[in-house]
């Protein structure tokens, strides 16, 4: 079993939020914000019927309904890390990430308005 994703530090996500917003944020501030995000989420939906996937940072399976144990799970949500971080604090709407092609979502439940932002 994968070991579950744990929400930073507030100083910690803070301060690469910080970064983020005055353009001098590392990929270790990326790689910080899309796990703490993904775990808040993992906390506030859990389940196993939607695989959230921000390569190469991470993947959380979230949202209740059918198990998925092996291969393509039944739905799948696919984007980048600026723009998972964009929709998770807010900065970003749902279905503008979807009409501009920055988040993939396919299969039942994959639409993660409801449980968006994440702050």
């Amino acid at each position: 079993m994968a070991a579950r994703l744990k929400p930073a530090a507030p100083a910690d996500v803070a301060a690469a939020r910080a970064r983020l917003a005055d353009g001098s944020a590392e990929k270790t501030d990326l790689r910080l914000l899309v796990k703490h995000y993904l775990a808040v989420l993992e906390h506030r939906a859990p389940g196993h019927s939607v695989e959230v996937r921000v390569p190469p940072y991470a993947a959380v399976q979230v949202i209740p309904g059918v198990r998925h144990t092996r291969g393509t799970p039944p739905a799948v949500v696919e984007t980048d890390a600026a723009t998972w971080i964009a929709l998770a604090t807010g900065e970003l709407g749902w279905a503008e990430a979807e009409s501009t092609a920055r988040v993939r979502a396919s299969g039942e439940r994959a639409d993660l308005t409801p449980h968006l932002p994440l702050t």
